[in-house]
């Protein structure tokens, strides 16, 4: 199935089922986010990725705005919803400031190994309390998948990238299974990794991508 998505190119990011605070500045954005919330449609955050955006990123829906500023600036809650691949940017829309693109949804699958995840969220939490941060996942561990946990993992931009191009959940779980190996060894070196994990979940104020 293919149809035609508003977008917001970004320098993060989204899984499906991740909620995610953005803070949008850009009259563009703010544009595309008043569009889609008084219609109650869905738009999608393909990752930018070495200055360019890249071909895969999460349709998301708009759950709240929760603060609007007098110069329109506004703070929002998003929800991840599905994976989709570009097909076709459509840079220029009648009456728009914002871009939009032709996309298709890959099938995905949520099926992975029970006792895979156990040693991963085991590597995960090791970490944490190496850098004494504390993390919910709010799910019991037999309902996580590797897109609750991805970000709480420490990897690179380019990474989660990668994780979010894996259709099955398995090779996910590899991933991170094979990052967790390289990571756990090294934990002296990992300052900036307790900075980025706890930032996860804050406002992210970030600068749309120049067409």
């Amino acid at each position: 199935m293919t149809n035609f998505i508003p977008i917001f190119p970004l320098g993060i990011v989204v899984y499906p089922g991740e909620l995610v605070n953005l803070h949008i500045f850009e009259p563009r954005y703010r544009q595309l986010i008043k569009d889609c919330f008084d219609a109650k449609k869905q738009f999608g955050i393909p990752t930018v990725l070495n200055n360019k955006v890249s071909e895969m990123g999460t349709l998301v829906q708009v759950n709240e705005i929760t603060t609007t500023y007098d110069d329109g600036r506004m703070d929002i809650k998003t929800e991840g919803l599905q994976t989709f691949k570009i097909l076709e940017i459509v840079r220029e829309l009648p009456d728009k400031l914002y871009s939009g693109a032709i996309v298709t949804y890959p099938k995905v699958s949520l099926k992975g190994s029970v006792g895979l995840m156990k040693k991963i969220l085991q590597g995960i939490r090791e970490i944490h309390k190496s850098l004494e941060v504390n993390k919910d996942f709010k799910k019991s561990d037999e309902e996580l998948l590797s897109y609750d946990i991805a970000h709480h993992a420490g990897m690179s931009l380019q990474d989660e990238y990668y994780l979010l191009e894996l259709e099955e959940e398995l090779h996910r779980q590899e991933f991170l299974k094979r990052h967790l190996s390289k990571v756990i060894p090294i934990m002296e070196e990992m300052d900036t990794l307790k900075s980025k994990i706890q930032l996860n979940g804050h406002f992210k104020n970030l600068e749309g991508f120049q067409f």
